[in-house]
């Protein structure tokens, strides 16, 4: 028997749960595909979004009600002749309607693969429907990417999945001649834990409903057997994804922005998924870049934590990180040493350098015709204060400043000090 996600498959737009921001009624690609309906002209276009969430039912009822001849092909199974005989269809009495290429996980082509599609796209000969759940942009060579309208598909809300939920539940019920119960705490439950996956909430469901016992008349899905079938699918994870990236994106924003609840809820995401060199790498950074120079001293103390939790892992890697992570959100924060870094950087990057100055350099003989032979450095230490005003960037960067004093106390009690330093003897 095919899998209830496959039987439960919306067959018109209006059955489709979720996607609102370009399914409803009005919405420009709603009224794109209606229209397309009844001209037969279908616009090339890739959706792109996590598994689950609608994709292929979506590009599945645009294709049926096209009235083109329908090739379906998979990028993970399908081979450039393949996609040559779908080609050959053109200009032929199967094809006199149009053909019209569904191609499902395309971020699998190759970029010869996808190169192959170009002419007919072009031409207007074939044309393709695409679904990825990679960043398209990554992933997709541009030139067909600039042919095709990028529509992004959005994961579902628990709203969402439980309407799907208790569609599936009626059905389910139909089919057995027995009615499924699925009460409210149960339903919420199944619809919180899938994650926005609607093929896996389903999957869950029909494997709850095959345990339930038969009760007078009924099968009911209590809580309990929800959270046994339901527990860990609510992480949504690849370490090469964009959930990665978004992950990790906002663990370190939260940190930066003195988030502690939003941080810890990232680590915890980061950690569940297995992925403790994010975890780490990123909490280090942060505490060099975000705190910095506002309390330095961090640093060391991160580390320590980062030590600790690389030397007992997982799960009581949780404890050292969580306190840095709070230690990290909660501290002063100052970024004064990353833009000094990076305008030096730019100014390097664009060739602004020239020769160190003599003063600098490791000694050596200047040469019998040099005017002002010597090294002419003067060591700091034999100075009041051990600092002397002398040249250290090169000429062409003469008098350029980088580093701006942070307003933390911590920068201003060195900026202090240093107004007094070189200031001496001027007042």
């Amino acid at each position: 028997m095919e899998p209830l996600a496959q039987r439960l498959r919306p067959r018109t737009l209006a059955e489709v749960c979720g996607q609102r921001h370009l399914l409803a009624p009005g919405q420009v690609f709603r009224r794109t595909l209606e229209n397309a309906e009844k001209t037969g002209r279908i616009p090339n276009m890739i959706f792109y979004g996590p598994s689950g969430v609608g994709k292929t039912t979506v590009a599945g009822i645009i294709a049926e009600n096209s009235g083109m001849r329908l090739h379906k092909r998979n990028g993970t199974t399908a081979s450039t002749a393949d996609i040559k005989a779908v080609l050959a269809e053109v200009g032929t009495l199967p094809g006199a309607g149009g053909l019209l290429l569904y191609l499902d996980e395309i971020q699998y082509f190759n970029k010869r693969q996808q190169q192959s599609l170009l002419d007919c796209i072009e031409q207007g000969t074939v044309t393709l429907i695409a679904s990825t759940t990679e960043n398209p942009y990554f992933y997709i060579y541009n030139a067909l990417l600039s042919r095709c309208t990028v529509f992004e598909v959005k994961a579902l809300s628990p709203a969402d999945i439980a309407q799907g939920l208790q569609n599936a539940a009626a059905r389910l019920g139909q089919e057995d001649g027995v009615p499924v119960c699925l009460p409210p705490d149960a339903l919420q439950y199944l619809a919180e834990s899938a994650g926005g996956d609607m093929r896996k909430a389903l999957g869950n469901l029909e494997f709850a409903v095959a345990a339930a016992p038969q009760q007078d008349g009924a099968r009911t899905v209590t809580l309990a057997m929800a959270q046994q079938v339901g527990r860990r699918t609510a992480m949504r994870y690849d370490k090469q994804g964009d959930d990665h990236y978004d992950i990790v994106s906002a663990y370190q924003k939260s940190m930066r922005g003195s988030d502690p609840d939003a941080a810890l809820h990232y680590l915890a995401r980061l950690l569940e998924a297995g992925d403790l060199p994010s975890a780490c790498r990123r909490l280090m950074v942060t505490a060099c870049e975000d705190v910095g120079l506002a309390w330095p001293q961090i640093i060391p103390i991160v580390k320590a934590a980062v030590d600790a939790a690389n030397m007992v892992g997982l799960p009581e890697a949780a404890l050292p990180l969580a306190d840095a992570v709070v230690l990290v959100a909660t501290a002063p924060k100052s970024n004064s040493a990353h833009n000094a870094y990076y305008a030096a950087l730019a100014d390097v990057q664009a060739g602004k350098s020239g020769p160190v100055p003599r003063n600098l350099q490791n000694k050596h003989f200047d040469g019998a015709d040099a005017a002002d032979p010597g090294q002419h450095y003067l060591y700091a230490h034999d100075y009041p204060d051990h600092w002397v005003a002398q040249q250290y960037l090169p000429d062409a960067l003469r008098g350029r400043t980088y580093y701006t004093f942070g307003d933390n106390k911590t920068e201003q009690t060195a900026a202090a000090y240093w107004r007094r330093v070189k200031n001496r003897g001027k007042e």
